[in-house]
């Protein structure tokens, strides 16, 4: 599906509310499939990504129905062989959260993939996971996953890589796992596991950059999931650099492992605040209001790098309309998502008139730059780069033509529609 975007004149204005947040979602139902008894989870995500982890735990025996907004969730708190390969599709989370709890069950199981999903690397799981006594065979270190169920003993891994995904099936592999389990990352990753797993009476503790658990039974649980930051990074980029904006963004998850997005913005002269700031699940949620800002440079690096990995390609959108040379470092894992984000991105506003240069570990973006448009750009099959393209589209001198947008759906496919609501 080609989508056609134009320069908005008159600016975007208005409230919306955003959808449910995609992080929380797989892991509400995916922890509620380990829980014995019934579990309510309201809000929950309608993106292909959370639809693929309800999917695998439906496969593995557990019963799940829709009713009116909140899905239901019944498990006899164990899983059952399925009698099928798992299908993730193109949710690197589904893959490697399951790979934590399928290393520690009494059957054997495959986790698959579609091609996209296919290409990630899944070396970081399998490492730690082998250490705790896992046997899993791959494609040279991709999906799909043969996984030999095993009982596992605990480890104390320190990793290399902040990444929450790693953690979760660290950490999840520990909830099996005989003895202590423990994860130490260079700096703190999204904490939505740990949060979540306490909620339903893990035995886990945090210390700085250090996670410990030893093994568990989960209780059921009835929650709420917020709005998704990740989801509202994109209205937050297009309000702040689309002339004459002024937007709400309701319901928005503000956890702080994910708000690097708010700082930067802030950084940059962003000209934001939060409102009705709340309390739900132990989670921190919030209104966010964005106003047009005249936005200045920065330099974007260390440890906040894991607080706004998945926004990097928008915030580069958005350094194309500051003042000054914007620098992101640190942030060569971008090279390991859907698509190689930091290639894509550069050879995509390049196209379109943006002065970026790739590095190894990121870009540099000079600002404040006119941008084109009146090009047809790819989108990698990766729904972040769509949607980022999509926002400089917004501020394009001519149309912006990007191939392949329905990939949107992944994350977001409510996207289209809420933009079209602020700009009537």
């Amino acid at each position: 599906m080609q989508k056609i975007v134009e320069k908005i004149n008159n600016g975007l204005k208005g409230t919306i509310t955003i959808p449910s947040d995609k992080s929380i979602s797989h892991r509400a139902v995916i922890f509620s499939s380990l829980a014995k008894g019934t579990s309510v989870i309201k809000n929950f995500s309608n993106g292909k990504d959370p639809i693929s982890s309800l999917n695998v735990c439906k496969t593995l025996g557990v019963s799940a129905e829709f009713s009116k907004n909140s899905l239901i969730i019944r498990s006899t708190g164990n899983f059952q062989k399925p009698l099928f390969e798992l299908d993730c599709g193109n949710s690197g989370t589904t893959i490697r959260l399951m790979s934590g709890i399928l290393a520690g069950q009494n059957f054997n199981s495959t986790l698959i993939g579609d091609e996209s999903l296919s290409k990630r690397p899944m070396k970081r799981i399998i490492e730690p996971l082998t250490l705790m006594g896992a046997k899993i065979s791959s494609n040279e270190y991709k999906a799909p996953l043969n996984i030999t169920g095993q009982k596992l003993k605990g480890i104390n891994y320190i990793s290399k890589l902040s990444s929450a995904q790693v953690k979760s099936c660290v950490l999840l592999a520990g909830l099996f796992a005989d003895g202590t389990t423990s994860f130490t990352e260079p700096f703190v990753s999204r904490n939505h596991t740990e949060i979540m797993l306490k909620q339903m009476g893990a035995n886990i503790k945090t210390e700085q950059n250090t996670v410990t658990i030893c093994k568990s039974e989960l209780e059921p649980i009835e929650m709420e999931i917020p709005g998704d930051i990740s989801s509202a990074a994109y209205f937050i980029a297009a309000g702040l650099i689309v002339p004459n904006s002024k937007i709400i963004l309701k319901n928005v998850g503000l956890n702080p492992t994910r708000t690097g997005i708010l700082t930067i913005a802030e950084k940059m002269g962003g000209n934001i605040e939060i409102l009705d700031k709340r309390e739900i699940n132990s989670e921190i949620v919030g209104d966010i209001q964005v106003s047009y800002s005249n936005l200045k440079s920065c330099i974007i690096e260390g440890e906040i790098i894991p607080k706004l990995i998945d926004e990097l390609p928008v915030i580069a959108v958005m350094a194309t309309q500051a003042k000054g040379t914007t620098v992101i470092k640190d942030a060569q894992d971008l090279r390991n998502k859907e698509s190689d984000r930091i290639k894509a991105i550069v050879t995509e506003l390049s196209k379109i008139g943006a002065d970026i240069e790739e590095t190894p570990d990121g870009f540099i973006i000079n600002g404040k730059k006119s941008i084109q448009g009146g090009a047809e750009i790819e989108t990698y099959h990766d729904h972040r780069l769509a949607m980022s393209l999509y926002i400089a589209g917004l501020v394009c001198k001519k149309p912006l033509c990007i191939k392949d947008f329905e990939w949107v759906n992944i994350s977001f496919p409510e996207f289209d529609e809420l933009f079209s609501l602020l700009s009537l």
